[in-house]
């Protein structure tokens, strides 16, 4: 299997970054997209609404659906979800890509960002999943991939950031423990992460600007090394946290320049890696 032709994918926070990059490149395999997104009308500061992704996704080949949810509200998520499978028949895979981030220390992060974090990152992944399962698990090769980090518990990994680590960790121990308990279902679950940082709003707007966007590879990086994970089959690729260019490598790419936002520029390393 090398393609996501006729399948349905659900992906959260895909008005933009590297969820729109995921469904696009989905679409042009004339895969099915949902998009799962909190901007339906324009952001004066983030480009990109749910209605424009699908427009997107559309010209790409595919077929798109505009679902607005905010994946802390079970009801909004549920609807989604049934707006999905009403529409496209069934669910085949869910990408967990909605995220939270505030890069602050204990006392720096007020309560409310950590409760955004925590109701993004972990319950909106964990809410997302549950939900999905049933449908997934009708599927002939259903996946689940959250966008989240390998878990490491080392204490340079939480210092500086102890809140917004917890919540990203949140994710992956979804995967961790979500991957065995789904096994016996054929349903793989597994983590991606970027090696560098990727030119996404949340780069340009908290994480350092245009300097670091220089810096920086391009979404569709993450997106094709999601595509390679999300064609292989469910049963023998599970629980597995993967780094983006790791796995393009074992895929046989070994030219990643094209990804750079600017050729020979040296890339900054993700914090997680």
């Amino acid at each position: 299997m090398s393609t996501l032709q006729g399948k349905t994918l659900l992906i959260t926070g895909a008005s933009r970054g590297i969820g729109l990059a995921i469904a696009l490149r989905a679409a042009r395999d004339g895969a099915n997209v949902a998009v799962v997104a909190k901007t339906v009308e324009p952001h004066p500061k983030l480009p990109g609404t749910i209605h424009t992704a699908v427009s997107e996704i559309e010209k790409a080949g595919g077929r798109g659906l505009a679902c607005p949810a905010d994946v802390r509200f079970e009801d909004q998520v549920a609807a989604a979800v049934e707006k999905t499978v009403s529409t496209f028949g069934g669910i085949d895979v869910c990408v967990n890509n909605a995220s939270a981030i505030q890069l602050t220390g204990t006392l720096e992060t007020e309560i409310k960002r950590f409760d955004l974090m925590f109701g993004v990152n972990v319950r909106g992944t964990f809410l997302t999943s549950r939900l999905c399962i049933p449908h997934l698990a009708k599927s002939a090769n259903p996946h689940i991939l959250n966008l989240s980090p390998p878990l490491n518990m080392e204490a340079k990994w939480f210092a500086g950031h102890v809140a917004y680590t917890m919540s990203k960790f949140g994710m992956s121990m979804c995967v961790l423990g979500m991957a065995a308990e789904l096994r016996p279902r054929k349903i793989a679950v597994n983590a991606l992460w970027p090696r560098t940082a990727i030119a996404t709003a949340a780069v340009q707007n908290l994480l350092g600007g245009a300097e670091v966007v220089k810096r920086s590879r391009k979404p569709e990086i993450v997106a094709d090394a999601a595509h390679a994970i999300l064609v292989r089959p469910s049963t023998q690729c599970t629980g597995n946290f993967f780094i983006d260019d790791e796995v393009l490598k074992s895929e046989g790419v070994t030219d990643l320049s094209r990804y750079a936002m600017t050729p020979g520029n040296e890339l900054m390393q993700d914090f997680f890696v």
